[in-house]
């Protein structure tokens, strides 16, 4: 027995992943629209989490699972950065022992448990017509898995990395980028006080966009992405003859977190890996600053260089949305009512080539979105290409068409 009254049919939206500005805008636009056309909406809550954990029992507390959103609620809401729904990395089909809910542990007690049984029935139970999940590729990948079981799924592309495959744009992208600009501007003043190189992590596991676009917006001298691993040697050459060449005797490098020395892998901060599989990163910006320090007085009459060293991390995803990531949000939620109201599933919907569109879902499962090295990044120079801009994307390297 559904625990909500049906309306015209009822719409279920979640954010899973990692938070990033304009999620609460893109809930805003689902919602508004759907109470509008004479829907119910239900908030998901904690990602996947909320809707797997749910207790089918109408005596049951679920309100950590689960709130049905009202046109005050997302109006408020809608202006802030993060997710009020809440987020996180749970995949229901890789549940291991400990976490699978008290209420489920005598039915799932193997290592690994697939409670994707339980999700399907507690979106019957909400009496669920549609669901719009938004997150990026990991989050999107379990929504093809229940599409490919009868669920009714319109996805839109979160992630602040912008490498979901299909789309030129991901909400949180332009907010990130716009920080990270900020943030090293703001650094500057500091790294040429002291005459320092000034060393910047920045998110990007498998993508290096979020350092390609501050350095190509003037932010950084260089920058390294994890799609090529650099020579420690050469960035010190390179940094050190920024330097020189700057009347403020400081140089600037963006360093993806995925970036790997030549000969090298990731750096990881742990052993622990979440449930899809993805272990901690983080490190890899201190061994930058640690080696640029003890090689850079070869290139400085003898004398070490030091350094300021930032991991710009969770700066750069907190607070509020731009402009950009408050406006393609209130798209991409509108772009998924359409599709409702048309009775339309198994989409993602997607900015291509400057226009709004929908994609098979199953483009999710295709080859990753990275940065292709030969047309966009100087591997001599470490640092983006700068020609041949007409008929680019707004992002530039964001189109997968050649």
């Amino acid at each position: 027995m559904a625990v909500v009254k049906k309306t015209k049919g009822v719409i279920g939206i979640l954010t899973g992943g990692g938070d990033v500005p304009g999620l609460n805008p893109a809930i805003r636009a689902v919602t508004i629209r759907a109470l509008r056309e004479g829907y119910q909406v239900i908030g998901l809550r904690r990602g996947w989490a909320g809707i797997m954990e749910m207790i089918r029992d109408k005596k049951a507390d679920n309100k950590y699972n689960y709130e049905i959103l009202t046109e005050n609620r997302v109006n408020k809401m809608g202006r802030t950065g993060g997710t009020f729904l809440h987020t996180s990395r749970t995949r229901p089909s890789k549940v291991k022992r400990d976490d699978v809910p008290v209420h489920l542990k005598e039915q799932y007690n193997q290592e690994v448990n697939d409670l994707t049984p339980e999700v399907i029935k507690n979106l019957d139970y909400l009496g669920i017509d549609f669901l719009i999940p938004i997150g990026g590729d990991d989050t999107l990948s379990y929504a093809v898995e229940l599409y490919q079981k009868g669920v009714k799924v319109v996805a839109i592309p979160k992630t602040m990395d912008n490498d979901v495959p299909g789309t030129d744009y991901c909400i949180g992208f332009s907010t990130a980028v716009t920080r990270t600009i900020e943030i090293v501007n703001n650094l500057r003043t500091t790294a040429g006080s002291h005459e320092r190189f000034l060393v910047l992590e920045v998110f990007g596991r498998y993508a290096g966009f979020t350092a390609m676009l501050p350095t190509m917006a003037g932010a950084a001298n260089r920058c390294v992405i994890p799609e090529y691993k650099f020579d420690i040697e050469r960035l010190t050459e390179l940094l050190s003859e920024d330097r020189y060449k700057n009347p403020s005797r400081y140089s600037i490098v963006l360093v993806s977190e995925g970036a790997m020395f030549k000969g090298g892998e990731m750096i990881y901060k742990d052993n622990l890996a979440d449930a899809y599989g993805h272990k901690k990163l983080g490190g890899i910006g201190d061994l930058v600053s640690m080696e640029l320090k003890n090689r850079s007085g070869k290139y400085n009459n003898g004398k070490k260089v030091n350094v300021v060293n930032q991991r710009l991390a969770y700066l750069v995803r907190g607070g509020s949305p731009d402009a950009i990531d408050s406006i393609v949000p209130m798209a991409y939620g509108n772009l998924a009512l359409d599709l409702v109201l048309e009775g339309v599933h198994g989409r993602l919907v997607v900015l291509k080539n400057g226009r709004y569109d929908n994609l098979p879902i199953e483009v999710l499962g295709g080859k990753s979105k990275t940065v292709d090295v030969e047309r966009f990044y100087n591997t001599d120079r470490l640092r983006p290409h700068y020609k041949k801009f007409a008929m680019k994307p707004l992002f530039i390297m964001m189109s997968e068409d050649r």
